[in-house]
């Protein structure tokens, strides 16, 4: 339903100085929503005009007419209806009270009514009823728990704000970690080149010195993160408190309520001693200091700068943090550098045995001589096919050992697909080959029994064949073998 309408008053009133004034500027169309009239929606075409302020001494030189108890300023809805949405908002919060709004004749988003829900005026401390007296005011006849719940959602939206407010961070209590994808391309040999979203950053802000350490590993799963975050450790030299993540997968996740570590982070929070906390989702201020920090890497890191490969970068970073952590922080007032000496003496220290990190396993090595890490192939010594080895890779290197003694050492490569074979146990593969053929040959020679080849005449003498011994030694023996079958023949018929 779409009704059309305009002021009747001749005139407008000036809302700065309040003078009235005739003279028309101009005319524009305001479209306003209204409450549902038999379930229909409704829609007001309101014509309003703009007109000319004739107070020379008025801020305003133009003003447009406000039409009260139809339209606000800026308004797109009708005063009304933005009660009866607030009314909504308010008995059954957003997803509920988006559907009964619907199916009133008034559609509005869950996000319009809880943004109009916080736009309500703050109510003292205190002045918010249980939901018991809100359903009873309200007229609600459903069930008390259905009621309770949307309440407890809007709840937070009444609390008062904190009167004094300030993040502060105690010395060796928090550090603040996180995955940066840096918006760039990187090299990585063979011919590839890897973009932001293969290319993890790992940073770590500690929350008092505001010290800020980054360190760019091959992927995001367990084993690389372990390693790279025991090597940030190890360059701080101690050990934070308390360690805060934003929901990766190889630290934890949140579910029922609570926050459930994963057995390679129990594992290594038990080795430091440290405790580890997984931020709610959606809760992005929890974790600002890190967020800031990364936004810092993009804007003063990245401009200008061109990486050859992971290594480069990593070397590139490690040069300039060793700068950036000399800068005074405006929120400190002083560097990071001049805080960081108290900063690790709160810490916990580093613990006497390291964590098991980086990718560790144990196999038989087959007859290919090569075991697979990362989709990469590596060669391993062919000396000990079959036998149980240990594969131990890091960040930097790919190790294999067999009964304690090392069977290959290889550099690990970022590129993906490729194989990479160790000169020496090729060369050790093809002198195993040789030999094996050599034996070979020499087993058929020794075991290979001698024949004894027989003159034809001796089958011609054992069947009484005569042969003429006068002719040829091949045609002597093709012509006995010719009589001999004659005969044979003869003999049968």
């Amino acid at each position: 339903m779409v009704i059309v309408a305009r002021p009747r008053a001749e005139t407008g009133q000036c809302p700065a100085c309040g003078r009235d004034s005739s003279r028309v500027h101009s005319r524009y169309e305001r479209r306003l929503a209204d409450a549902a009239v038999a379930g229909q929606q409704v829609l007001i075409r309101l014509k309003v005009r703009r007109f000319f302020c004739g107070n020379a001494g008025c801020p305003k030189r133009t003003f447009a007419e406000q039409v009260t108890d139809v339209a606000e300023r800026y308004a797109r809805r009708t005063p009304k209806l933005t009660k009866m949405l607030e009314s909504i908002g308010l008995a059954l919060a957003g997803r509920a009270g988006s559907r009964l709004a619907a199916r009133l004749g008034l559609p509005a988003a869950r996000h319009s009514l809880l943004r109009l829900v916080r736009g309500l005026a703050d109510p003292e401390i205190g002045a918010v009823p249980p939901a018991t007296v809100i359903a009873e005011r309200i007229g609600w006849s459903r069930s008390i728990r259905v009621l309770s719940a949307r309440v407890a959602e809007l709840r937070p939206a009444y609390l008062p704000p904190d009167p004094a407010s300030r993040a502060g961070y105690v010395a060796g209590d928090i550090a603040q970690c996180d995955f940066w994808f840096p918006p760039i391309k990187v090299p990585v040999g063979f011919g590839q080149i890897r973009g932001p979203k293969q290319l993890p950053v790992l940073t770590m802000v500690c929350g008092y010195s505001r010290t800020l350490a980054g360190l760019l590993i091959p992927s995001r799963t367990a084993e690389d993160l372990f390693a790279g975050w025991w090597q940030l450790l190890q360059a701080l030299g101690a050990v934070p408190r308390t360690l805060v993540w934003d929901g990766e997968g190889a630290i934890g996740r949140w579910r029922g309520g609570q926050v459930e570590l994963t057995k390679e982070c129990q594992a290594f929070r038990g080795t430091l001693g440290t405790k580890v906390i997984v931020c709610r989702p959606a809760d992005p201020e929890a974790k600002g200091i890190i967020e800031r920090a990364h936004q810092y890497l993009e804007t003063s890191f990245l401009p200008g700068r061109q990486f050859t490969s992971p290594a480069d970068f990593n070397t590139q970073l490690r040069d300039w943090l060793a700068v950036a952590n000399t800068r005074t922080r405006r929120a400190l007032g002083c560097a990071p550098s001049d805080r960081i000496a108290a900063d690790k003496a709160a810490m916990l220290s580093l613990p006497p045995v390291p964590p098991a990190t980086g990718w560790r396993s144990s196999l038989r090595l087959p007859r290919d001589y090569y075991i697979r890490l990362d989709s990469n192939d590596y060669s391993v010594s062919p000396v000990v096919i079959g036998r149980r080895i240990e594969v131990v890779a890091d960040l930097e290197r790919v190790r294999v050992f067999y009964d304690g003694k090392l069977a290959a050492d290889h550099e690990r490569i970022w590129a993906c697909h490729q194989t990479l074979s160790d000169p020496n146990h090729v060369t050790a593969a093809n002198m195993l080959r040789q030999a094996r053929t050599a034996r070979t040959r020499r087993l058929r020679a020794v075991n290979e029994p001698e024949v004894e080849v027989r003159c034809l005449a001796d089958y011609d003498t054992a069947l009484g064949v005569e042969s003429d011994h006068n002719s040829g030694h091949n045609s002597g023996h093709n012509r006995t073998t010719d009589g001999a079958i004659g005969g044979a023949n003869g003999g049968v018929a």
